[in-house]
């Protein structure tokens, strides 16, 4: 069985509404064995793979994360997943576009079914969940203590019983951790400090002669940049000066403000022997 022989259920609801506490359940009803939640693949209140966004220490870092941005992190659980073939799996999702981005990230089918929080929690129940992650800022784990130990060290809360008994032990506890990205409010990089962490990261001592410009585009927490320059070659090729530039500027981006790169485009306007 391969990963496209896989159905997969998507459980969809806003962040702290209370999806991952009635995980479990919601996967049991549903003959579902495996979840993937925050960037872990969990089954039975155990992890197979992945790390959790939850472990990241901004949110910008702990989205990218969720949605398997990072490569070697994508390519362990897909990695996992063919090994465990599972014929069912269940993704946790603020979005509908989340989980359809999630499923594409890792090759897999679209979500076959949807089950959105509002159809199986009441309004009041959203609010106290709501609530309990505004005031305390702390967030569930569909998993044993035991088993993300390693990921939270030093943020372990507590555990807490599911919300309904299962037949495995570690099924039927959930563990309370508060991220280190805990806050109320928004992230917001404006595009001046992008614009003034490229004009930095641009520069390259001997050989960037002037900035002439640089244009920034953002969408949907991702980048594209084009720059034009004067180049000193100094010995170096425009080619190699500017590939150079090229990987400083999407690394640098990538690592200062935590969205991802979607072009870097370099254009040399006059070149200085």
């Amino acid at each position: 069985m391969g990963l496209s022989d896989i159905e997969v259920t998507a459980f969809v609801g806003p962040a702290g509404t209370g999806k991952s506490h009635r995980a479990t359940h919601i996967a049991r009803q549903n003959g579902i064995d495996v979840i993937i939640d925050d960037g872990l693949v969990i089954s039975h209140g155990r992890i197979l793979a992945g790390r959790s966004a939850k472990s990241e220490i901004n949110r910008l870092r702990a989205i990218k994360r969720a949605i398997f941005e990072y490569p070697d992190h994508r390519d362990e659980v897909i990695s996992r997943l063919k090994r465990e073939s599972p014929p069912k799996l269940m993704i946790l999702a603020t979005s509908d576009s989340m989980a359809e981005k999630i499923t594409s990230r890792l090759g897999l089918n679209p979500p076959a079914k949807i089950i959105h929080i509002q159809d199986v929690s009441s309004p009041e129940e959203i609010e106290a969940a709501l609530r309990e992650r505004r005031d305390k800022k702390l967030h569930v784990v569909p998993a044993a203590k035991a088993q993300i130990q390693h990921n939270f060290a030093g943020k372990l809360v507590s555990q807490i019983r599911g919300l309904f008994k299962g037949r495995d032990k570690n099924e039927e506890r959930n563990t309370i951790v508060k991220p280190l990205f805990s806050f109320n409010g928004k992230v917001t990089i404006g595009s001046d400090a992008i614009l003034e962490m490229s004009r930095k990261l641009l520069e390259l001592r001997g050989h960037v002669r002037k900035i002439r410009s640089i244009d920034i585009e953002t969408d949907d927490d991702k980048i594209s940049l084009s720059a034009s320059i004067d180049l000193n070659l100094g010995g170096r090729s425009a080619l190699a000066i500017a590939k150079t530039l090229q990987r400083k500027v999407r690394m640098g981006l990538s690592y200062f403000t935590g969205m991802e790169i979607k072009q870097v485009n370099i254009r040399v306007n006059e070149i200085f022997l």
